[in-house]
């Protein structure tokens, strides 16, 4: 049996600027200020998911949330992983683990926007979606001309579901490993 080389974990308050230096070190990601990471580790920390690597230092990060007129959806908003982590499956892993746990709390669907070309982005969801056995619908959720002057490529919003209750994707998960 091989070991992971992270341990995956809830965010905490302590890992706000350790995001905040992470997300900077993966281009094109946005970057928010470390107050707004903070909060990403705290207030959200129910819909995100942090990843150590064997020396404790965070190596990866998936923010999310719940919105409040869908509280039966998670809603993906970025995912962080350090180059030194990259092939080794920790962004599914992330995802993975992150669904699960949000299933157990009654989502159903997961949401995500990924800019037409994030070909990384667009192969890691459209693993997850498979592995959760659901489909995906698409639609331009934010247009480059309208809602960012043309200094941003357009959003493409990704919906994804209904995936199993709890019970069933750890059923599914425990099948996939056996």
């Amino acid at each position: 049996m091989s070991s992971k080389p992270f341990s995956l974990r809830k965010p905490r308050a302590t890992d706000g600027y350790a995001l905040n230096q992470l997300v900077e070190r993966c281009p094109p990601l946005d970057t928010n200020s470390v107050y707004c990471n903070l909060l990403q580790c705290t207030d959200f920390s129910a819909t995100s998911i942090a990843a150590d690597n064997s020396q404790g230092e965070l190596v990866g990060f998936i923010s999310g949330y719940r919105p409040p007129a869908r509280p039966d959806t998670l809603f993906i908003w970025q995912v962080a992983v350090d180059s030194s982590m990259r092939g080794q499956g920790l962004a599914l892993s992330m995802l993975l683990n992150l669904v699960e746990r949000a299933a157990a709390d009654g989502v159903r669907w997961l949401e995500t926007t990924i800019s037409p070309g994030n070909t990384g982005s667009e192969a890691l969801f459209a693993k997850a979606f498979r592995q959760l056995g659901v489909d995906a619908q698409t639609q331009v959720l934010f247009n480059r001309a309208t809602h960012f002057h043309g200094q941003h490529d357009d959003e493409v919003l990704y919906r994804a579901g209904p995936f199993a209750p709890f019970a069933q994707l750890a059923h599914s998960k425990n099948q996939e490993t056996a």
